[in-house]
């Protein structure tokens, strides 16, 4: 292989893992327990938390640690989801291509 069709090749990864990244950014996975829930993306960044007025009665009951941990659950699920479903994408995606065979040439 020549070095133009190695540049060439480079180019082409580069394009394939911004659409990839661009796909990933649009996952969005949901998680709730307890009036609280979280909307996390493909890229591992929460969208959203809502928490109703319910779940603040854990604190104002003088249990802050209880709500506490159920945020840092509600989170963490979220995000498991989201990496999850970010996963899942990824693997159609290499399937589609061939494998890793489609994105660094046979």
């Amino acid at each position: 292989m020549g070095m133009m069709d190695q540049i060439k090749q480079a180019m082409e990864m580069r394009s394939q893992a911004k659409k990839l990244e661009a796909e990933v950014k649009k996952i969005t996975a949901e998680y709730s327990n307890g009036g609280i829930t979280v909307i996390a993306r493909g890229d591992m960044t929460i969208d959203k938390i809502t928490v109703t007025p319910e779940a603040y009665d854990e604190v104002k009951a003088g249990k802050p640690a209880r709500f506490e941990t159920m945020m840092f659950n509600v989170v963490n699920g979220a995000l498991k989801r989201a990496r999850e479903a970010t996963q899942q994408m990824m693997m159609k995606q290499m399937q589609a291509s061939g494998g890793m065979g489609g994105l660094f040439g046979k």
